[in-house]
């Protein structure tokens, strides 16, 4: 294990899902996320939202679709040359490109569409397209999405991973692609 990596343990009610954190590429994400295992911030919640083919999505809600407790969001670090790829874990977010807080998701499929590209929007384009909407000035945005954080890779558990892509799911409430029976992660912890 290289000396900017961490590794932790996700132990969820499917078996166990070990992830390699890459804190050179992706510090303050890493940092982040990590202050959420150090506080026992995902005990208990779920992977809440689960598409096939996809993603699997997790650490902002518990069973009962309740928002998990959450800090301030962080500055995006999708621009950081990583890649959404099978396996790898990514900050899960709003629309706005600095809006993630506790919620993060694995890829099951390569999703170069969420990655950060040279045609992304920048922050200073996203400000100018909603103080313009803050006008009623709607124009469409010329600039693709800034892409998802990666900031890891599953490297052990990738089993449990596809056990838990499929699962069967329903729409509760405004949650859509929610796990019929819920998958708890039971608790995610730094490997020493």
């Amino acid at each position: 294990m290289a000396a900017d990596s961490v590794r932790v343990i996700m132990q969820t009610t499917q078996g166990a899902i070990t992830l390699e954190l890459d804190a050179k590429a992706a510090p303050a994400t890493v940092a982040n996320f990590l202050s959420y295992v150090d506080q026992s911030g995902y005990d208990n919640t779920i992977f809440h939202r689960v598409i096939e083919g996809f993603m699997i999505q997790g650490g902002g809600h518990y069973r009962d679709l309740a928002e998990s407790p959450s800090g301030p969001s962080l500055r995006n670090e999708a621009d950081n040359g990583l890649r959404n790829e099978v396996g790898t874990i990514a900050m899960a977010r709003m629309a706005e490109i600095d809006s993630a807080t506790n919620q993060f998701f694995i890829n099951v499929a390569d999703n170069r569409r969420l990655d950060h590209q040279g045609d992304s929007c920048s922050r200073e384009e996203e400000a100018a397209a909603k103080a313009r909407a803050e006008r009623g000035l709607f124009k469409p945005k010329r600039c693709k999405s800034f892409g998802y954080a990666v900031f890891g890779r599953v490297i052990d558990g990738m089993s449990v991973v596809k056990t838990i892509e499929q699962v069967a799911t329903v729409t509760q409430a405004d949650f859509f692609d929610v796990p019929k029976d819920p998958i708890t992660i039971l608790s995610i912890r730094r490997l020493l």
